[in-house]
């Protein structure tokens, strides 16, 4: 019984490790392009849109959008692939 569980809690383990390593980032990016009220809309929503986004916050005053993402699901380049697609180009801020 005693080894039923213990390979019982090593499977367990295995299947759940893999989230475990998952890294929740965050980055801020400048943002060009932004000159209305909606802008700010538009490029959240294409943020929100890229699997793994967790939160986006979009400042129209700084022309930054700071996205919070899982970087086993999303990258920098997807990210700025959303805003550009959306007519807004974007990068890291440095």
């Amino acid at each position: 019984m005693t080894k039923l569980l213990a390979c019982a809690a090593l499977a367990v383990g295995v299947v759940v490790s893999p989230a475990t390593f998952a890294a929740e980032k965050t980055i801020t990016l400048a943002v060009k392009n932004m000159h209305c009220a909606d802008c700010p809309f538009i490029v959240k929503k294409s943020l929100e849109g890229v699997p793994g986004v967790a939160k986006v916050t979009v400042s129209y005053k700084d022309k930054t959008a700071t996205v919070t993402y899982d970087d086993n699901k999303a990258d920098v380049q997807g990210l700025t692939a959303a805003t550009t697609n959306a007519g807004y180009p974007s990068a890291p801020k440095s």
